[in-house]
């Protein structure tokens, strides 16, 4: 039986690497069991996790998966304008918020992407920026202009003490049913702005394993925390929900991601869920008892060296994640199995030493191939995903991603 490694070589034996793949079986097997967690709940695609709209249109094309969720509104203009292909999707909620004035003086002034784009907000100086972009815009917007649609960003983290102590990311400082509902008065007092969704996105469940390897004891009390952190956040947000409806009627409510739609997709008040990371399977989701991706992501290296036995030396591959700096966040070397980092060198930005029982069955001009520690991160280093289906071992094609058409949005 071939080997999950020797269909990538064979299907791959062209290229020269250090190169980027993405083995699309897995691909469309992450994408069936994100959907089969949703609980019949459309799944919007966080973009930043994807970073090709190649990829983002595959899938988008899947049962299952309505809408984009941008990271910045200068990707999300971009997405809209679209390609030979057409735009990406006609419903793109921008995940964080802006203060990109150019940006916001396009938006306003093109009713297109306006009728396209929601605006991620959490405070009024938000608002202000927005209304100060359509002013600005007045002349060219026309009669019968849209309105600019916004959404309300809530904090989900977990104060079981109150705010001396916060399970979750700083985020919104939007939390209770009033501040949220106050809010949502600021925009509908503003007849340019028009009040869309609101998006609660529980990071501290859904980015966070709770299976960690070799740490069983601390594992229980992260199942624990997560739990009761799930339960609070559940009765809170259906307050928000509540609460804000009795000023304006909401299009969509987002929760959840990658690791939280099984539970999320259960909320009455949560009409859609967001992922993307899933999609590739990178390594810092390898460890939740709930589901088991496939990685779809990888890249591979060139062994240049053997600089004694048991050790070899990859070029380059020093690409960490981002968040916290500790041993998360560089790549792993996932084929051939057996290969680890050294303790003293790690991943380098020009070499790369692996030792381990595989390293003596690696030559020069052999291949390592690496999981990156995140998603979407890995295109920011290469400009082209070459496509490996391993169902059938064919190399299936190549696509860009963002930085292989020229765009860097952060």
């Amino acid at each position: 039986m071939t080997s999950l490694r020797e269909k990538y070589e064979a299907a791959t034996s062209e290229l020269q690497a250090p190169f980027a793949m993405v083995d699309v079986a897995a691909f469309r097997a992450n994408a069936a069991d994100l959907t089969r967690r949703a609980h019949g709940k459309p799944i919007r695609i966080a973009s930043k996790s994807v970073r090709s709209r190649a990829l983002l249109r595959t899938a988008l094309d899947l049962p299952g998966y309505e809408g984009v969720m941008a990271f910045t509104l200068p990707e999300a203009l971009w997405l809209a304008e679209g390609d030979s292909g057409g735009p990406l999707s006609d419903d793109i909620l921008v995940a964080y918020p802006t203060v990109d004035r150019e940006a916001l003086a396009r938006l306003a002034g093109d009713p297109d992407a306006a009728r396209t784009i929601t605006l991620m907000v959490d405070d009024t100086a938000h608002l202000d920026l927005i209304s100060a972009a359509v002013a600005d815009a007045a002349d060219s917007r026309g009669p019968g202009a849209p309105p600019v649609r916004v959404c309300l960003d809530i904090d989900t983290s977990w104060q079981p003490f109150g705010s001396r102590a916060r399970i979750g990311s700083y985020r919104s400082p939007v939390r209770t049913p009033d501040q949220a509902a106050a809010l949502a008065r600021a925009v509908v007092d503003r007849p340019e702005l028009e009040l869309d969704g609101i998006m609660a996105y529980e990071g501290q469940i859904a980015g966070v394993g709770d299976a960690p390897p070799g740490r069983p004891l601390y594992g229980r009390v992260l199942r624990a925390v997560q739990r009761r952190s799930a339960l609070e956040l559940a009765r809170r947000r259906a307050a928000i929900v509540r609460a804000v409806r009795t000023v304006a009627e909401l299009r969509f409510v987002n929760g959840g991601g990658t690791g939280s739609l099984h539970t999320t997709g259960r909320e009455k008040a949560v009409t859609e869920l967001a992922a993307g990371s899933g999609l590739y399977q990178p390594r810092l989701f390898d460890h939740y008892r709930s589901f088991r991706g496939r990685p779809a992501a990888l890249f591979a290296l060139p062994v240049v060296r053997r600089p004694a036995p048991g050790v070899v030396t990859a070029l380059g591959g020093g690409y960490p994640a981002s968040g916290p700096a500790d041993a998360h966040r560089p790549p792993t070397p996932h084929l051939p199995a057996g290969l680890s980092y050294t303790a003293n060198e790690g991943a380098g930005e020009v070499q790369t030493p692996l030792v381990g029982p595989a390293a003596d069955g690696l030559a020069v001009g052999d291949r390592v191939w690496m999981r990156h520690a995140k998603a979407g991160e890995l295109c920011e280093r290469f400009d082209t995903l070459h496509l490996v289906d391993s169902d059938t071992g064919e190399y299936v094609g190549a696509v860009p991603t963002y930085r292989g058409e020229g765009r860097t949005f952060l």
